[in-house]
């Protein structure tokens, strides 16, 4: 991985940890409510690629996390905001859950470890350190909570491939609905046998 430093990613990757709060709201206050909260976000940070983009407003912190293609171009966080809203709205909970933190922990794990530690560089520039971190961490997230390893195996695999393969889509709207659709057809076909 190139362009911007170890220590850069790492406030980039912490940035990403506030996900967890759209896990925590759907738990505790309900599917509808973290709807709510997607939809607003989604609208406040469309506002402000607005001002960003087609305004020229540099804004400090944010200028500082973002990658080289996306300084002119749509940030990653839109692309997970609307990810998450169509796992939240369309699949169970505990898969759009594991399909979030997977998008999350599994991105952070391939980005800081390949890029501390990768020495074998597969495809798309990502090492296979990384993306062997990365596998560990989606599927110990869809163990815990998906409860069947099978699916859970599945899931993690999708999560990787993606994070892999997936080039011109963004991979932080890519993962969540690729995971999470395998995930969801995977059940649905062991409950029709």
């Amino acid at each position: 991985m190139t362009g911007i430093s170890f220590a850069n990613e790492v406030m980039r990757k912490g940035v990403h940890l506030t996900s967890i709060l759209i896990v925590l709201v759907y738990a505790f206050m309900g599917k509808q409510a973290c709807q709510i909260l997607l939809i607003t976000y989604l609208v406040l940070i469309l506002s402000i690629e607005h001002l960003r983009l087609d305004r020229g407003f540099k804004l400090p912190v944010l200028h500082v996390v973002l990658r080289q293609k996306e300084k002119d171009a749509i940030g990653s966080y839109v692309y997970f905001t609307i990810g998450a809203l169509i796992v939240v709205s369309v699949f169970s909970k505990n898969i759009a859950f594991a399909a979030i933190l997977m998008t999350t922990f599994g991105d952070m794990s391939v980005a800081l470890i390949g890029k501390k530690y990768g020495r074998i560089r597969i495809s798309n520039g990502k090492s296979l350190e990384g993306c062997i971190a990365e596998f560990i961490v989606d599927l110990t997230i869809a163990i815990l909570l998906l409860e069947n390893p099978i699916i859970s195996l599945l899931m993690a695999f999708t999560a990787t491939y993606v994070e892999t393969i997936f080039v011109k889509i963004d991979d932080n709207l890519a993962i969540p609905i690729f995971s999470a659709s395998v995930a969801e057809l995977a059940f649905i076909i062991l409950s029709l046998s």
